[in-house]
């Protein structure tokens, strides 16, 4: 894991368990289990909730790989412990429930 994802998971796991897994060149970010975000180089992009949409409002969207949904580019809010802890507790309680995985 490079620096920039240790400094994403230092600053973001005092709201809470975030893990940052690799994934085909890039990471992901789960913040209590769910998906929230992706890592790609030295940047970090979150998904779109309402929440995130209006906290980050200034946040531009953009393309984080090929073939992607439009994310959240994230680059200023590392220092703001409180807007942190309403962001992701607000996106957990938005973004939905893990799907089970089918037997076969």
């Amino acid at each position: 894991m490079n620096e920039f994802n240790e400094y994403v998971r230092d600053c973001f796991s005092e709201a809470g368990d975030i893990v940052i897994k690799s994934m085909m060149g890039g990471y992901l970010v789960y913040f209590k289990g769910k998906l929230i975000g992706d890592v790609c180089g030295d940047e970090l992009f979150l998904k779109r909730t309402p929440i995130s949409d209006r906290l980050l409002a200034d946040s531009e969207l953009r393309y984080p790989y090929e073939g992607s949904k439009t994310l959240m580019h994230v680059f200023d809010s590392f220092d703001d412990k409180e807007l942190i802890q309403e962001l992701l507790e607000g996106m957990y309680a938005e973004l939905p429930e893990k799907k089970a995985k089918k037997n076969r």
